[in-house]
């Protein structure tokens, strides 16, 4: 018989389980707002410019404000106190798995964002093991060789490289090396079409996967990385790997139960997204704003000269606090390119918020783009400024103005694994390479579904003596 807490997980990882209703227009209508175009209300507005659609909207109807995307109907809550309601939620009010599964459910079910409460709890816990200490320090051998090596192919055949898709390579080989602990092999191509295909129908105007549909190609993206994972298990739970894939097939919960084929599955499934495309994303931003600001470029390098390291030589772990000035600009590209534009929920009771009552079932959204280009809270911040984030600046600013990674129970288990790639990729590039905007490069952005430059960023990379 299966014990009460392996019954939790099985319940809330049934894809079928039933949704939170939307609440009528009628119980929405006093929400400043509109439902914009007939079948598809803001979507392609909000797909083709999220930034200056959503401050349009906040001038027309003010911080507080209805919109229809996406297939539905949704409360925006924009500002840092906003952000502070929703993702505390210390009255326990919103559901991530209700304000994602409109998004994720066809694409990603049982990813950490679709749990909620203790089942959340349980699940972060059993996650957790794979980004200790111990664990990071493999990771951050498997970064060195990986991005030591992926960078001496950029370079081979021309000085001039488009970034962000080599990014993406780069980013998913390395997310192999640690979830998987192997290079992907003859299957990287599938593993990549797959995501890009599931990522892209997370924000399709068509919900369902009707043949030729962009939905219909994501789930049959899912269908393939599925296949994938359950190969591997049986002799991942046999193996002694250090990669995060073996040791989600040996973890179990807090009553001893391992982890069911379909729940690391799953996990897997959304860690690999989150290890490789918004990172990729992350990455892509920091190199953007370096390159564009050489002057910054330049105090990064010097940063990373000054740990006295020989050429070549890898980056220890115990040294990754001195990049202090690194995570600064790593932070500042997050602000201006966070890599997830707006954080969703679900009201799961009725509560208020700014004056205005949000209903049962409301689908809320927050907008950390929005926040974080407030002028009120970020002087003149279309500004590249690596300064707004030292310990002073952070120290006297709203502790929800900066949420790239969520905040509150659901802030991102991989924060830390993030923040341990960027400053070894800056390591490796600043040392080694000086990076320029290609002159043809548009620097025009699209922020769906993950932000990435439209011409794929043409840079030149000029290898240092």
């Amino acid at each position: 018989m299966k014990s009460v807490m392996s019954s939790i997980f099985m319940k809330n990882n049934t894809p079928n389980a039933p949704m939170i209703p939307d609440p009528p227009l009628s119980a929405l209508i006093h929400v400043p707002g509109g439902d914009g175009w007939p079948l598809v209300g803001h979507t392609l507005q909000l797909l083709a410019d999220p930034k200056g659609s959503v401050e349009r909207l906040a001038r027309a109807y003010g911080p507080v404000h209805r919109t229809y995307a996406f297939g539905g109907r949704t409360i925006s809550l924009l500002g840092p106190d906003a952000n502070e309601f929703v993702l505390l939620d210390q009255a326990r009010a919103f559901s991530s798995k209700h304000g994602w599964s409109r998004i994720l459910q066809l694409l990603f079910p049982g990813g950490l964002l679709l749990f909620d409460f203790e089942e959340h709890r349980l699940q972060r816990k059993a996650l957790s093991v794979a980004f200790k200490a111990g664990p990071m320090r493999s990771y951050l051998r498997r970064f060195d060789r990986g991005i030591a090596q992926g960078m001496a192919e950029w370079t081979k055949t021309s000085a001039e490289l488009r970034f962000y898709p080599a990014m993406k390579k780069l980013t998913l080989n390395l997310a192999a090396a640690c979830l998987l602990g192997a290079e992907i092999g003859p299957e990287l191509d599938e593993v990549r079409n797959a995501f890009i295909q599931m990522i892209a129908a997370s924000v399709a105007v068509v919900r369902y996967p009707i043949p030729g549909t962009q939905m219909h190609r994501g789930v049959r993206g899912r269908r393939f990385m599925i296949d994938y994972f359950s190969r591997q298990i049986a002799a991942r739970r046999s193996g002694d790997g250090e990669d995060i894939f073996t040791q989600l097939c040996k973890t179990t919960t807090e009553d001893g139960a391992l982890l069911s084929p379909q729940e690391i599955i799953d996990h897997m499934n959304f860690l690999m997204m989150a290890a490789h495309d918004t990172l990729a994303s992350s990455l892509t931003s920091f190199v953007y704003f370096i390159a564009a600001n050489p002057s910054w470029q330049a105090k990064l390098r010097a940063e990373v000269l000054a740990l006295g390291l020989d050429k070549g030589e890898p980056l220890p772990y115990e040294r990754l606090n001195e990049l202090k000035l690194i995570e600064m600009a790593f932070n500042e590209s997050l602000r201006l390119i966070p890599p997830a534009p707006s954080l969703l929920r679900c009201a799961v009771r009725d509560t208020e918020f700014g004056g205005f009552r949000i209903p049962r079932g409301a689908r809320v959204n927050i907008d950390p783009l929005y926040t974080h280009h407030m002028p009120d809270v970020w002087p003149e911040p279309e500004q590249f400024d690596p300064l707004r984030f030292t310990e002073a600046a952070t120290r006297n600013r709203h502790r929800y103005a900066f949420v790239p990674f969520g905040g509150g129970a659901h802030m991102c288990l991989g924060l830390n694994f993030a923040y341990l790639q960027a400053k070894c990729f800056a390591y490796h590039l600043l040392a080694n390479y000086d990076v320029t905007i290609h002159p043809r490069c548009k620097r025009n952005w699209s922020y769906w579904p993950i932000p990435r430059p439209r011409d794929g960023l043409p840079v030149r990379l000029t290898t240092r003596n």
